[in-house]
């Protein structure tokens, strides 16, 4: 998702109620005029502390002598969601609330505690359930769910493979999608997000794939994201895929390239703010209700409940890449 209020701004906010922030800031003057609310992508709202900073940010020369089509990637965590029930408490955690998530979103999330019987994720039948429903809770009108894998699963670098069927409708909005899990380079944008998939009702079978820094995010619409077409993404299980390596990200559904984003193609210098994802990340896969993006175009009140079913999540890493890392 994303963390700001516009889909041309862009979207995905988090941290909702987990994440701390820092800051960081490149060579130039900054200035934060009154304090401001600042969205995470489609999550959470921080608010900056009113200050003038003054920085120089070291450049970066990001790592690339590896064989980008000979890496040999390993399973390193997964879950195939076997075992009915809540979700495994040792990969996952939650998100949760209803204050809009800085993007206007109408839904609570909720926690699949064991006290709750009636929770918004669930294992049945092999496959993780988030369920968007139209009921009460709190102010909000919707519940729904938002898993994280946040101290559980926390990564540098790899393959990302989720196989999911979406939901659809009019005001639906699921992501799968990573934040920073130390936020070293401060609050949003300033210390990445990488949209692994992302999905409105409104405009049915269009996939997109998104990263968001400090130079390059929906609030000063410079984005670096795309779009494939994909038809049945409510219907059938597709693949959903995320390449994380030191110089670039690559996006692909069923094993079809569609988006790459390499810093060096934008930037002769680059920084944190073009490249922040030198830190370790985590999960995220969640069901928004409305929104800025989501809910640009209305609600559909005949649609609910909506299920996003996960068939699996996998994460590889290869030893190529670990090597580069130590060195």
């Amino acid at each position: 998702m994303h963390l700001f209020s516009t889909r041309s701004a862009r979207q995905r906010a988090v941290l909702g109620i987990s994440g701390l922030l820092l800051t960081g800031s490149l060579l130039a003057c900054t200035v934060v005029d009154a304090p401001q609310e600042t969205t995470v992508s489609a999550t959470t709202t921080v608010r900056p502390t009113t200050t003038t900073v003054k920085e120089t940010k070291p450049m970066k020369q990001l790592p690339s002598d590896y064989d980008i089509d000979n890496l040999n990637y390993e399973l390193v965590w997964s879950d195939e969601f076997d075992t009915d029930g809540r979700p495994d408490p040792d990969k996952w955690g939650y998100d949760f609330g209803g204050g809009g998530w800085g993007n206007n979103e109408l839904q609570y999330y909720t926690i699949s505690s064991e006290d709750n019987e009636n929770p918004n994720a669930f294992v049945e039948d092999g496959h993780l359930v988030i369920e968007a429903r139209e009921e009460k809770k709190g102010a909000r009108d919707y519940t729904s769910a938002r898993v994280i894998s946040k101290n559980k699963g926390d990564w540098l670098y790899g393959k990302f493979e989720i196989r999911a069927k979406l939901p659809e409708g009019r005001g639906t909005w699921p992501a799968i999608w990573m934040l920073p899990t130390d936020w070293e380079y401060g609050g949003w944008p300033e210390s990445g997000e990488i949209d692994i998939m992302e999905h409105v009702g409104y405009d049915q079978d269009n996939i997109v794939g998104t990263i968001h820094t400090k130079s390059y995010n929906h609030g000063i619409n410079t984005q670096k994201g795309k779009t494939i077409h994909v038809e049945g993404v409510s219907e059938e299980f597709h693949t959903y895929t995320m390449e994380w390596l030191p110089d670039r990200i690559r996006w692909y559904v069923d094993e079809e390239l569609y988006n790459e984003f390499a810093p060096a193609d934008y930037s002769d210098g680059i920084t944190s703010d073009e490249w922040p994802f030198d830190k370790r990340f985590h999960l995220l896969m969640n069901i928004a209700v409305g929104g800025n993006w989501g809910g640009s175009q209305g609600v559909a009140d005949d649609i609910w409940p909506q299920r996003m079913l996960v068939d699996y999540v996998r994460v590889y890493q290869a030893a190529e890449i670990d090597a580069l890392i130590e060195e």
